[in-house]
């Protein structure tokens, strides 16, 4: 039988052994810190991109809204021009008919 103090002895070779062995090859963790850099970054641009869409979007409803609201005033517009050239048309040939009565 071994003796303890040589079992001891193996142990702690095989512990110091265990503790100087890297587990963790570091070309893997370079790259996995490389890789956590560039999704940091996607994720920051990302949020940056939401918020410029988010915008444009708030932005493009704004000038919907607005140009529906030109498109109405413009045909109300249109409709009271109507209206008014309908009124001179009538008026133009009320005069017509006084200015033949007169003729005849």
């Amino acid at each position: 039988m071994k003796t303890f103090s040589e079992k001891e002895k193996k142990l702690n070779t095989s512990l110091q052994k265990l503790k100087d062995l890297n587990l963790i090859n570091p070309s893997q963790n370079k790259q996995t810190e490389y890789l956590k850099e560039q999704k940091n970054q996607l994720e920051i641009e990302k949020n940056q991109l939401e918020i410029k869409y988010k915008s444009l979007m708030e932005n493009y409803q704004k000038l919907k809204d607005r140009l529906k609201k030109q498109d109405l005033e413009q045909k109300n517009k249109e409709l009271m021009f109507n209206e008014k050239i309908d009124e001179l048309n009538q008026e133009t040939d009320i005069l017509m008919e006084e200015i033949d009565k007169w003729q005849t």
